[in-house]
């Protein structure tokens, strides 16, 4: 029994997290609330004709057509219309032909008149909106933009209700922050399901958690949810002892003999009838799972040494004179986006890729144990036992052997799971299999390679807990924000164009470190540079064409204040979303963009001709 009479309400403009153990019925909920599948008993009530949209949890990977042609999909039944529609534009903006011309008209007048116009310019705001490229092959892009597009076609329905299944699976953590700021600015429900820690603090206005058949909700935000929930959990452990104990006080007295059950209370036996009835109906919850690491004989102090590593494909720099040193006992996070790098970063400092310029020296005595953020070290035919122990039915754990049905129950598999195929596990309970396989080996240097995706809260802080209990080394790639506060020592961040750099501490360090040094050093630099072109040579005052721009310059910036305020309300307001193409809205986002730039050059050319008028006078 997944949900038990559970019961619901969900309010306008609430920002639902709802949590939960892998398999607990989260993913079940949203699809009867979307209408996808029917509850076997008690009803789904909806307030009038509102309207559903739901991002799933897996989104497909080779869907044939453009970014337009799957957001435009998501809504309408003019869909070939469409896409007839805008193929011809395509065309038309390479040869523009006066058939392709006089045919794009009609079909114009064919989109007027069935009312599809109007929807063909809400898809492109929607895209516009969710910054996607509406020509580019959906196929053809990363997972994490995959993920973006089937967001954008939940939104063209115009929604009453978002519901988002693990949104940010696969989404580096620019992409989550860019998801997190479009939620906050969303104005109607959304309910997301959610193991992100930081994601769901950011955004939930209200937790609901599903619970042993029910639904525990609570309208605050995380941090506060797991306080209470805490509270309520040591309060039924309480009630649930002192009704075993009456319980058992109850089945001593039944068992007397024959002298008390004459003078028994009729009444009293039916109470405890009643009693061994609700302990029967008890779920108890399912406990946590117990993960231990093996540890291997310690290595050597040295990990890894890399001294100006250089690497890439053609004219795409990846890496470009790196240096770092991983000794013993370090726990590395590498961040940066999606196919900047992480994994082939991995690679070179474990030896299994060469770079092309400069040196790795790899240090001694290194078991490596390896998580694979494809599971591709699943194979998802043979059944969980034999992932694990091949035909065996034992494993080495700690030196000691250990069955291993035994083994996988400590990571809360049932034994019909163990004895079935692979294939039939969700995302998460596949990564606990691949976290058992994984754990059952003897290392002393674990890489995990976004080992976060798909696990429950209560299974991602446990293995927090072993990962910094861990003698050896650990190299994370991780998008888990509060993961990685939790876990790491230092932190790698892939800053683009090939550059690298090392940061002390946990991503909200990297934070704090990352804005001082590239703020501050590109106003220096600017600054600088502005200087130097005004730097005088022996002269006593400024020139006449330095003097009319100081005083025309408070009149530049005012007009440009003027500009920007004027396109970022523009921006801001849906009637001008509504109404204008793609293309007009770019273009506005464009001239904000440079605005903000001669903004910025401007002041700081005023500054500098304040400053040497100033000098000048002095001397």
């Amino acid at each position: 029994m997944i949900l038990d009479g559970a019961d619901l309400n969900i309010e306008t403009g609430e920002r639902i997290g709802l949590i939960g153990r892998n398999g607990s019925g989260k993913s079940t909920l949203m699809r009867m609330i979307a209408g996808e599948i029917a509850p076997d008993s008690g009803g789904i009530i909806r307030n009038g004709d509102i309207k559903i949209s739901m991002l799933p949890q897996e989104v497909p990977d080779d869907l044939p057509g453009t970014v337009y042609d799957v957001v435009a999909s998501g809504g309408s039944g003019h869909i070939e219309l469409l896409k007839e529609y805008h193929d011809l534009t395509a065309r038309i903006a390479l040869n523009g032909s006066e058939s392709n011309i006089n045919k794009l008209e009609r079909i114009q007048h064919q989109l007027e008149i069935t009312g599809a116009w109007h929807y063909h310019l809400h898809v492109e705001t929607v895209i516009t909106r969710t910054g996607l490229d509406e020509n580019a092959e959906f196929k053809n892009l990363s997972a994490g933009m995959k993920r973006r597009v089937f967001l954008a076609r939940a939104l063209v329905n115009d929604p009453d209700i978002l519901l988002l299944d693990e949104p940010t699976n696969h989404l580096d953590i620019d992409s989550i922050k860019w998801l997190e700021a479009f939620l906050l600015g969303f104005d109607k429900t959304v309910m997301f399901v959610s193991h992100d820690r930081a994601f769901l603090r950011r955004l939930s206005s209200r937790i609901v958690e599903t619970d042993r058949g029910a639904l525990v909700s609570m309208a605050c935000d995380y941090d506060t949810y797991i306080e209470r929930r805490e509270a309520l959990l040591d309060d039924e452990e309480r009630h649930r002892k002192e009704f075993d104990k009456k319980l058992a006080k109850e089945e001593v007295w039944i068992r007397r003999g024959i002298e008390a059950r004459r003078t028994r209370n009729e009444g009293r036996v039916r109470a405890l009838l009643q009693m061994r009835e609700l302990r029967a109906q008890r779920r108890d919850s399912t406990g946590s799972a117990n993960l231990n690491i093996q540890q291997a004989e310690a290595s050597g102090r040295l990990i890894a040494d890399a001294k100006g590593i250089t690497f890439g494909y053609t004219d795409i720099p990846i890496i470009e004179n790196f240096s770092t040193t991983i000794i013993r006992g370090d726990k590395v996070g590498i961040i940066g986006p999606n196919g900047s790098g992480k994994t082939t970063l991995l690679k070179i400092l474990l030896g299994g890729l060469e770079p092309q310029h400069g040196s790795i020296r790899l240090g001694s005595r290194i078991r490596i144990a390896y998580f694979d953020q494809l599971r591709s070290q699943i194979d998802d035919e043979k059944t969980l036992k034999e992932n694990i122990a091949d035909k065996n039915d034992m494993v080495f754990i700690n030196g000691s052997p250990r069955h291993v049905i035994g083994y996988l129950q400590n990571f809360l598999f049932s034994k019909d799971q163990i004895v079935s195929p692979a294939k039939k596990l969700s995302g998460g309970e596949r990564n606990r299999l691949l976290l058992a396989k994984l754990f059952s080996t003897p290392s002393n240097v674990l890489v995990m390679d976004e080992p976060t995706n798909d696990l429950d809260a209560e299974t991602l802080e446990m293995l927090e807990d072993r990962i910094v209990e861990y003698g050896g080394t650990v190299l994370l790639v991780s998008h888990d924000r509060a993961f990685l506060n939790n876990v790491v020592t230092s932190t790698i961040a892939f800053e683009g164009n090939g550059r690298l750099q090392e940061y002390v501490g946990g991503y909200d360090d990297y934070i704090r470190q990352r804005p001082v040094i590239l703020t501050d050093a590109v106003h220096l630099q600017k600054k600088e540079a502005v200087k130097k072109e005004i730097r005088p040579r022996e002269k006593t005052k400024l020139s006449f064409k330095e003097s009319r721009e100081l005083t025309e310059l408070p009149q530049k910036i005012e007009s440009l204040e003027e500009e920007k305020h004027q396109l970022t309300a523009k921006l801001n307001d849906a009637a001008f979303q509504m109404k204008n193409d793609a293309k007009t809205i770019n273009d506005a986002i464009s001239r904000l963009d440079a605005v903000e730039n001669e903004l910025e050059e401007a002041y700081l050319r005023w500054e500098g001709l304040e400053d040497l008028a100033s000098k000048l006078g002095a001397s």
